[in-house]
């Protein structure tokens, strides 16, 4: 009695289990996309699920009548047959089975590796805008090339608009990862990669580093907000005209490990930073990652050798704030 009693429990287990999962989709925001990179995620995420459950749901069927029809019991009716060693039919089966599901994913993840390769620019009629990220410690700093400003923790964009992030490291290796829109991306130092994401519609996404990075790394979220290219554009014209510019110095600052409390947003950017960034801890140039496309002719001013971040402390506002007199930084929440 007691084992039939845990058997049924350990269904009910799975039944519930099943039904609880099945309305997570809005919750779970992988299952959730809202751009056109995610949603085809999204179909290879159910195609392999489907396939593989081709597999899994005959084989625990099949473990469960098995365990039942050969219990120990005075008047089982199951066949005892201690000479069976071989039967062609079912080795063809339960070996054919799951070389065709295998080559049928093989070509199915060889396609949507194709499809969904990042620095693939995205089919549009509209000009993708440009937003150059660099992982710090532990916080995202945002660069806009052709509007000459920067965020930190904070990304604003158009909706139905393509966005090509360029991507870098000052800092230990990092991914960039914004679940609605799509897959997560390296940041390496030294390097500059690239991913092309869009949003199909307005609103505000979660953003993170998806890597392991130091202490403070679970701390390292952003917003990634889609709006209206009127919106983008009054929002870009208010940022130039109530914060600071970002200086030299004030990214020096930035850049020591800490954590920013809120968002931050700057006016100006120096001109080549983002590339300056990328090349900085090589002897030269070369066998690095050449310059970003949207800064290319750009001249490169020699940078100072830096020692890295193992001698600075703990980030705070004031490091910043000082670093960028004598206009004071705006920290703005959104």
């Amino acid at each position: 009695m007691a084992a039939k009693l845990r058997r049924i429990a350990a269904v009910l287990s799975l039944v519930a289990m099943a039904a609880l999962t099945a309305g997570c989709s809005d919750k779970i925001v992988v299952l959730n996309p809202k751009g056109e990179v995610g949603k085809q995620q999204l179909d290879l995420i159910v195609i392999s699920t489907l396939l593989c459950l081709i597999v899994i749901v005959p084989v625990l069927i099949m473990t469960f009548v098995i365990v039942w029809r050969y219990r120990q019991k005075s008047n089982s009716k199951a066949k005892y047959r201690p000479e069976w060693e071989h039967n062609s039919k079912l080795e063809m089966i339960w070996w054919g089975i799951p070389i065709v599901i295998v080559a049928i994913l093989g070509i199915v993840t060889v396609r949507y590796t194709h499809i969904l390769e990042p620095s693939k620019p995205l089919a549009s009629d509209k000009e993708p805008i440009v937003i150059q990220v660099t992982s710090l410690d532990w916080k995202w700093l945002f660069q806009y090339p052709d509007q000459k400003i920067a965020t930190v923790n904070y990304v604003q964009f158009p909706a139905n608009v393509p966005v090509r992030f360029e991507l870098t490291s000052d800092a230990p290796m990092n991914s960039f990862w914004i679940p609605q829109l799509g897959g997560q991306i390296y940041t390496m130092s030294g390097m500059a990669m690239k991913l092309h994401l869009i949003a199909d519609e307005p609103g505000e996404y979660m953003g993170m580093g998806a890597n392991f990075s130091g202490k403070d790394f679970a701390k390292m979220q952003f917003t990634a907000k889609a709006t209206t290219t009127e919106e983008f554009d009054a929002w870009v014209k208010d940022v130039k005209r109530a914060t600071p510019k970002l200086t030299d110095e004030g990214y020096e600052q930035l850049a020591k490990p800490g954590v920013v409390m809120g968002t931050m947003e700057f006016s100006d950017i120096p001109d080549g930073l983002f590339d300056r960034i990328v090349t900085k801890y090589g002897t030269s140039h070369e066998g690095h990652s050449r310059p970003s496309e949207s800064s290319e002719g750009s001249e490169h001013p020699e940078h100072p050798e830096h020692s890295g971040h193992s001698g600075h402390e703990g980030m705070d506002m004031d490091g910043v704030e000082s670093a960028v007199e004598p206009t004071q930084v705006s920290a703005h929440q959104h």
